[in-house]
Formats: structure tokens, sequence, C-alpha cells
């Protein structure tokens, strides 16, 4: 097979010519080849050389007029952005894990060393970039055949491949999910086996390869894969823990692992946002510990939202996920998600609604559509039920917005004004004034409005016994 009509750029050309100067060969291989036959786009193209990759890089951005080139001289690997792609370049190698050793051993090797070493039949594919072939695609694992049968096959013996480099496993799963291909009853086998070794690599390598599963179109394909493997087990257990199916006096609460990612599903529809994505898979992982059997009541899992928002962070350091705002929002997400829902199930008071909108902020569109993709009841009546009246909670929450400006709002009277007007310091006092003109302002008792809000202070101020400072006078 030649696929030159897929390279016509002519700097697949310069970078052939480049190499046969510095007397070695040349070949774009790995996912860019594999997408080009799936008519996949791909941005990111790695050629890899018979040795001098990095002398290779620096020539080729040189004859492309490429000032910066990133230089990895550990692994041996250079780097430069060319128009809109990323190019990468790499020495043929030879990789290898020691049996507790995070990080790959790398020596040299052939191109069909480097082509064994690919986790993938489909990601070994190589194009030739030499004059006397350009375009022929080098394939000796039969890897445009795994293709066409849409399977996931390792080179090698699988049980060598994983264990070589145990994210393979996670990439086989993520690979399955992003391009729909079956993974090889003898891959499947070996990763279920191996599944323990993935304790080795980082979390940083391996939440990069989640993330990548996270924002897939039906990401709980690869949820799914992964805890059949037991891959989920080695560094998620409190997703683990959402599986399964209690019964006691005849009543069973639902499988709230499948629960979870039917909810992400759900949420993938609506939005792309990837921290938002984590909010649905975060936002029932309290139920395990909160679950209880209340005769009468059957299973409840009271407080689940407050727990949750609090194993957030601790998750979070863990799976080395951010700390920072991301985790916040996420953790906001957890602490809220019931009460749009719990505000659909009662007749919905303003008073509610603007303290949603107070404690969700700029967050509140997402909070919706959380709530609207935590609805999986099976239930086709109650769905309908829970629908329509999230969208009285919706347009509840416009004209409320749009009337009292409360999202984000900030008191009209602050502190500084209390302490001014009762001629007082920081303390007790200021803080239960300032709390009582919140409340009542989210209680509709008074408008936000600065007038209001003042007269209102003088009469808290009063009730705690404290007189202006113009009445002393």
């Amino acid at each position: 097979m030649n696929l030159s009509q897929h390279i016509k750029a002519p700097f697949y050309r310069i970078i052939g010519e480049e190499a046969e100067k510095l007397g070695i060969e040349v070949y774009a291989i790995g996912g860019f080849v594999r997408d080009i036959l799936l008519e996949r786009k791909n941005d990111d193209v790695d050629f890899v050389t018979n040795g001098k990759g990095i002398e290779l890089a620096k020539a080729c951005a040189k004859a492309l007029g490429i000032k910066k080139v990133d230089i990895f001289k550990t692994y041996g690997t250079a780097h430069f952005k060319y128009h809109n792609l990323d190019l990468e370049f790499v020495g043929a190698r030879k990789e290898s894990y020691r049996e507790h050793s995070r990080n790959p051993e790398v020596s040299p090797g052939t191109l069909e060393d480097d082509q064994r070493r690919r986790d993938f039949t489909v990601n070994a594919l190589a194009i030739s970039l030499q004059k006397n072939n350009f375009g022929d695609v080098i394939d000796p694992f039969d890897g445009i055949g795994d293709l066409e049968k849409k399977i996931l096959r390792t080179p090698l013996n699988p049980d060598i491949t994983f264990s070589d480099d145990p994210l393979r496993m996670m990439r086989a799963v993520r690979f399955s999910n992003q391009l729909g291909f079956k993974i090889a009853d003898e891959s499947w086998q070996a990763i279920k086996q191996n599944a323990d070794r993935l304790k080795i690599v980082s979390m940083e390598r391996i939440i990069t390869e989640v993330n990548k599963i996270v924002m897939c179109d039906k990401p709980s394909i690869g949820f799914d894969l992964l805890f059949k493997t037991g891959l989920l087990h080695q560094f998620f257990p409190e997703m683990v823990r959402l599986h399964g199916v209690e019964k006691k006096n005849g009543i069973a609460h639902k499988d709230n692992f499948y629960h979870t990612i039917q909810v992400l599903d759900n949420l993938c529809v609506m939005s792309d946002k990837l921290w938002l994505r984590w909010s649905a898979i975060m936002h029932d992982i309290a139920k395990p510990p909160t679950k209880r059997f209340e005769e009468g009541a059957g299973w409840t899992f009271h407080g689940h939202e407050d727990l949750g928002a609090r194993m957030v962070p601790k998750i979070f350091s863990r799976l080395k996920l951010p700390l920072d705002h991301q985790m916040k929002y996420v953790q906001k997400m957890v602490l809220l998600h019931l009460r749009p829902i719990a505000l659909t199930k009662e007749e919905i008071s303003d008073s509610a609604i603007r303290r949603l909108l107070f404690e969700a902020g700029d967050d509140i569109d997402d909070l919706m559509l959380l709530c609207k993709a935590d609805i999986t009841s099976k239930n086709e009546a109650k769905v309908k039920r829970y629908l329509a009246n999230y969208e009285i909670v919706k347009q509840k929450l416009i004209e409320l917005e749009e009337k009292d400006r409360i999202r984000n709002f900030q008191p009209p009277v602050t502190g500084e004004h209390i302490m001014e007007t009762f001629g007082i310091g920081p303390g007790r006092e200021v803080g239960i004034i300032k709390n009582a003109i919140k409340d009542a302002i989210l209680d509709g008792i008074i408008h936000n409005a600065y007038q209001e809000a003042f007269d209102f202070m003088l009469a808290e101020g009063d009730k705690l016994g404290l007189k202006p400072k113009s009445s002393d006078q």
C-alpha cells in the first residue's frame, strides 16, 4: 500500500531529503498513519529514524525556517510546531520496564524494534519518506488488517507488551472507546492478568489517559472496560465501590456505578467541559459510606452530597488532578447537585431559588446541566414529571436573576458600612448584621438595594443594642 497522496505537503519531502543528507532513513509512524487510514483528523505527526533523531529535527527545523526546537535528550526526542502541526522526531528505540520501575529504560534500535515496542498493530504502521519508496506503508504485523476488522491487538505477546509498559493497558481501553474497536481476546485476558502492574506507572501518566476517556463522546464504554478489566481498582477504588446492588426486605437500590456513568454520558451530550464531566463522575462518590436501610423508607444515602464534597480534595490529590479552581468547582457541583432536583419535588419558593442562585453563582448553568443529566429513572412518567419541573425551576432562575440580580451578589451594605455607622470595630456583631442582611435579601424580605439594606441594618443593630453614631451626639 502507498499513501503518498495523503502526504503531499512539501515538508514531507524536505524531511526525507534532510535524512538522506545525514545518511539515515526516516518514517512517519504511529497514530498519524492509523488516522490517515481511518480518515480521522490528526495534527500530531511522529517521525522515527534509525539514529540521529535530534540532529534530524534540528536540520528539518532549519530547512523549514523554524527557530524553536524542543529537545528531550533523555529519550532522544525533539519537537517543533510547523503551521498547525506538532512534529516530533525520535531515533528508533527499544523500551522496557524493570519490575518496580515507573519509567522505561530506553536503548537504540531498528525500525522493526520500534514497531515491535508499539502498543498495538494499528499504531505500528509506518510510511517511508525515502525517495525510492516514498509513501510506502511498512506493516510487519498486519495492522491494516486489524484496522479493517476494528480490533486492537498487540504486535508481540500481550503479556510481554503490557508487562513492559503497563500504561498500554489504559491505552487499550482509551483507543477502544475513542475508535469503537474491540480489544482482542488474548489482549483482554492479558490486561486482566496484568492489571495490578499498573501500580508501577506514575499517576500523572494514568490520569492523562483517564481524561482522554472522560472526553470521549460516550465515556461509559471506557469506564465499563476499566472496571471489568480490574484497571479501575488500581487507582480509583472509590468509584469501584459504587458498583453493585444490595437487596433487603425485597427492596433493592440501583447500581450507583452504572448510574454514574449513565449520568456522565447524558452530560456529554450537553457539554464538553472536562471538569463538569468530572463532577458527574464524583457526584455520588459518597453513596457507599452513607448507605443505610431504614424501615419504611428503604435505602437512603443521607448527606452523600456533603461527604462527597469533602472527599473531592483527597481524591483529586491522589489522582494528581488540579487542586486549585478546578477542584473547587467540582467540589461545589458535588455539594449542590441535589438542590435543583430537590426543588423539582416540591412547590418552588422564590427564597429557595435565590439561595440556589447565590450559592452556585456563575456555575448555576453547569449545575442545572448536571441536574438534568442526573435524571436516569427507567420510570417514564417519573422522568417526564422531573423534566417538566426542571424546566419550571430553570425558568424561575432566569426570572429571579433578571429581577433580583442575585447571582454572585454582594450585600449592598458592607462590613465597613456597619462599623462606620455604629462606631464599632471588627467583631461578632458585624458578622451577625451582615448575615441578617444577606438572608433578608435571599428570603425576599428586602430588595437587593442600598437604602432598604441600610434601613434593615439599623433595625438589626438596634436588636443588638447598637446605636448609630449620630444618635450619640
